[in-house]
């Protein structure tokens, strides 16, 4: 095995706490672990799905049920895990002892757009999860992604609602959940840093150039003007969000 191969595992130093106490407040909160259901890791292999991979190993078992752990890669050209080689998420699993499958999402030459892609990759992700006999799915998204949610979908459908950290998808019959909601990217970008697996992964020509890059960009104008911006848009998100995704979509007014 590489004997630079980055694995985070306790006993953590103070930032590695902080982390799991945040995590931890997560996943209690919105009662995402409820029994040893399996859970599936989307892994990527970018700072986020690793940071929550190594995190909810850490937490299994631990005043939580001994669940069983899956990572799952979806690979492609125009992944958000391009740039990562199967060898090394495959090592990374294999030393934390989490089984690792890998589907490849083959997407067509022509007028690609992020969200056809991501749609095409998440079916295949939770048809996967299914095949290992789990409905449950966890993402990498942080506190800024809800942030990102949060400032577009009010300023296009004049809805104030960030991700939610724990959403059912009636129509594929699997939950969603985001442990990693109350950790600013910031932090899971020391915590990489850390322990080794910063890497720059996404080399989608089209996402460099989303409306989702372009609100991050905007989120960090406004820091410039109101250092606390993103600290108060999460804090009003999560007090007075609309929940709209939670209704069912037969019973929504549409």
């Amino acid at each position: 095995m590489n004997l630079t191969l980055p694995l985070a595992t306790p006993p953590w130093t103070l930032l590695g706490k902080q982390l799991e106490a945040r995590f931890r407040k997560a996943l209690f909160e919105y009662q995402m672990i409820e029994n040893e259901e399996p859970i599936v890791v989307a892994l990527s292999g970018g700072k986020d799905s690793l940071t929550l991979l190594y995190l909810l190993h850490a937490v299994r078992g631990r005043g939580l049920p001994d669940f069983p752990l899956y990572a799952v890669h979806i690979s492609g050209r125009f992944s958000c895990g391009s740039g990562v080689s199967k060898d090394y998420l495959q090592n990374i699993c294999s030393a934390l002892q989490v089984p690792y499958y890998e589907k490849e999402a083959k997407m067509p030459d022509g007028d690609l757009e992020c969200y056809s892609c991501s749609r095409q990759r998440r079916k295949l992700l939770f048809e996967t999860a299914k095949e290992l006999g789990s409905t449950k799915i966890a993402f990498g998204h942080h506190q800024d992604d809800s942030n990102q949610t949060l400032l577009m979908n009010l300023l296009h459908k004049a809805e104030f609602e960030p991700m939610e950290p724990k959403i059912y998808l009636e129509a594929f019959g699997v939950t969603l959940i985001r442990p990693l909601v109350y950790i600013e990217e910031e932090k899971i970008i020391r915590f990489a840093e850390k322990y080794g697996f910063k890497r720059i992964t996404c080399k989608c020509p089209y996402g460099q150039n989303s409306q989702r890059k372009k609100t991050q960009s905007l989120l960090q104008q406004m820091e410039e003007v109101f250092p606390s911006a993103q600290k108060n848009l999460f804090s009003a998100g999560t007090l007075y969000r609309t929940k709209k995704a939670l209704i069912p979509s037969k019973k929504r007014n549409v």
